[in-house]
């Protein structure tokens, strides 16, 4: 059995750069096991005390989602290497609350993104596999503030899966981008209404060859499209782009866009107040959490609720009075 390395060992070694702390201290975020999160949580504490906040307020978080096949991997390759050839370190991050019923299906996207994982200025760390949704977004908040604190300024939060994972991704990232395919049938349309809403920007991918009018079109109804939704109240109106990733076409502009709404928001004070709202929500969403885990660890809950829910499922005790008597006797 390896040493086991002190807080201030894996505060040191992160905030140097080393990416082998780096990694090791996320799998302590990923640990179930008691030890391993009070390490974590110590860590944690001490990297935020000694940066003093300082990168995390320089870093760029953006959030990055899309439609089945829109081709997100191949994106952030081109969009990654973009960043690295300015000079910028990038983080990739994966939240997929799919994963327990796919199995592997990140490290499959991380294989897919093979020049970028071999550049030395990338990191890339999928979420893993087999948990809820709620626990892959609160390690996803730490591992971000410790790829922030081994001076990575820049972090790619990608949404695997589809549905509720893009509201959490965007609740904890500055900029939200949406990735969109030209003619993608209007089977997709409900799905598309509510993650638009979030969008800070939509852009059509594969805008190559054959597709590049189809893509054009696309681009035009989706503009006309978000007219029709309630301003934001930012003073930012969400642009529509479109690139490809295989040639490279429109990925500068992608990146010039979300510098232009970081600096609009730096000066009104809006990405400050986000990520105030962030930090909030995220200890509301703990505390509930905790409530939660403790509530059923509680010595002889089990025995208790299948003699109530017996009870309810008989139709003898109506659901209101049976939560209140559970929570007279445990509290």
């Amino acid at each position: 059995m390896r040493n086991r390395l002190s807080s201030n060992q894996y505060a040191n070694g992160i905030l140097a750069g080393d990416r082998l702390l780096l990694s090791r201290a996320i799998t302590l975020i990923e640990s179930r096991r008691s030890d391993d999160q009070a390490l974590a949580q110590e860590v944690l504490a001490n990297v935020v005390a000694q940066t003093a906040s300082s990168r995390s307020e320089s870093s760029i978080r953006v959030g990055i989602t899309g439609v089945p096949g829109v081709g997100k991997s191949t994106f952030i390759e081109a969009l990654g290497k973009h960043l690295t050839e300015l000079g910028h370190r990038l983080a990739v991050l994966a939240v997929d609350p799919t994963s327990q019923r796919s199995g592997g299906s990140l490290l499959g996207d991380k294989t897919r993104m093979e020049t970028l994982s071999m550049n030395p200025d990338a990191y890339i760390r999928p979420s893993p596999a087999g948990d809820a949704l709620g626990g892959v977004a609160q390690r996803t908040r730490e591992t971000i503030l410790l790829c922030e604190a081994a001076g990575f300024d820049i972090i790619l939060v990608e949404t695997v899966g589809v549905g509720q994972s893009e509201t959490v991704v965007h609740g904890m990232v500055d900029f939200f981008l949406l990735l969109m395919l030209a003619g993608a049938g209007d089977e997709l349309q409900g799905m598309k209404r509510g993650i638009m809403e979030l969008a800070d920007a939509l852009t059509i991918t594969k805008a190559d060859d054959d597709n590049i009018a189809h893509a054009r079109r696309a681009q035009v109804d989706y503009q006309n499209a978000l007219h029709l939704f309630p301003p934001t109240g930012t003073g930012w109106f969400p642009p529509v782009l479109t690139c490809s990733a295989l040639t490279g076409d429109g990925i500068a502009a992608i990146w010039q866009t979300i510098l232009e709404y970081q600096q609009l928001t730096t000066a009104n004070g809006y990405r400050k107040q986000r990520r105030q709202e962030q930090q909030l929500t995220w200890f509301r969403s703990l505390i509930q959490h905790e409530l939660n885990a403790r509530f059923y660890a509680q010595a002889g809950m089990r025995e208790r609720l299948e003699t109530i829910e017996t009870k309810v499922k008989a139709g003898t005790l109506l659901p209101v009075p049976a939560v209140q008597a559970l929570l007279d006797s445990s509290l």
